[in-house]
């Protein structure tokens, strides 16, 4: 239903009471306002009272009135264009502190993340990258900086270690045609979920690679295909998603594995470190 949550609303239109119809007919023409919305205030905006709105979500199969509210969300994420975005976050922020607004709901985001994650398959993600022959890293667009921050971690402790870099779907498979069982693939996807990491996930499953998925939710289109899902809280700040919590679990990930590789990790910094002063890399009279 979650999927599918307008159509199910348009669906069960008939079966409201009159109090729920208004509801419904506000949430079909406003979706990407109402999912900002208290229970109360909607109900205040409807005419209705707000036991009424709680009513209605657990007709559609909710628990209650903020998971629905959630599928809302994660509903306008995935269907609205950038410019609609914009729209929906100057209505949220308002004529607030931007600055205050958005670190706040960044630090909420990183907690929430805190909360939910599944600590079974953080470890285990852990285990299976440590064993791994090769490491295949995929973000593209927004999650491409994700991508990239992980692989430049990575190198410093891993030999094999892929970052997918492609702006085609065809070239992706070229990158990707080798993988294999034993190797892992990370694959970072938040929306609007692009259909090159979902094929890729999809390719390497099919090849019986092991697949650690960052992601927004369990409804992910790459969370059916993952052998451990990492669910990081993201949400509008912008046109873009906040992806303050998906880089805590990225940094997460390097320092336990780091410490799992620490003897090895240590003797190759200690070469890096040579390497580095032999060829000037960095600035020593300012470090």
């Amino acid at each position: 239903m979650r999927a599918d949550l307008l159509k199910a609303i348009e669906e069960g239109m008939s079966s409201f009471s009159k109090g729920q119809k208004r509801i419904a007919e506000y949430i079909l023409a406003n979706y990407d306002k109402a999912a900002y919305l208290t229970a109360s205030r909607l109900s205040t905006i409807v005419g209705v009272s707000e036991s009424t709105v709680v009513r209605f979500a657990i007709e559609l199969g909710f628990e209650g009135y903020p998971e629905f509210q959630h599928s809302l969300k994660a509903l306008i994420r995935t269907r609205l264009t950038s410019f609609q975005r914009m729209e929906v976050t100057n209505q949220i922020i308002g004529n607030g502190d931007v600055l205050e607004k958005v670190l706040t709901s960044d630090a909420e985001r990183i907690r929430h993340t805190l909360e939910g994650i599944n600590r079974a398959s953080f470890e285990e993600a852990v285990e299976r990258i440590v064993a791994a022959d090769t490491i295949y890293i995929l973000g593209v667009r927004s999650s491409s900086s994700l991508a990239g921050f992980l692989n430049h971690s990575f190198r410093m402790i891993f030999d094999r270690v892929k970052l997918l870099q492609t702006t085609s779907g065809s070239e992706m498979f070229e990158h990707i045609m080798g993988i294999k069982p034993n190797d892992v693939l990370i694959a970072i996807s938040f929306p609007r979920y692009s259909k090159r990491v979902i094929n890729a996930v999809e390719y390497a499953k099919q090849k019986n690679a092991d697949v650690v998925a960052i992601t927004d939710s369990s409804h992910s289109p790459i969370a059916s295909y993952s052998d451990q899902l990492l669910i990081a809280q993201s949400d509008m700040t912008s046109f873009v998603d906040s992806l303050v919590a998906p880089l805590s679990i990225i940094n997460a990930l390097i320092v336990a594995i780091s410490r799992k590789k620490s003897d090895e990790l240590t003797e190759r910094l200690r070469e890096l470190e040579k390497i580095w002063d032999q060829y000037d890399v960095y600035d020593k009279k300012n470090s």
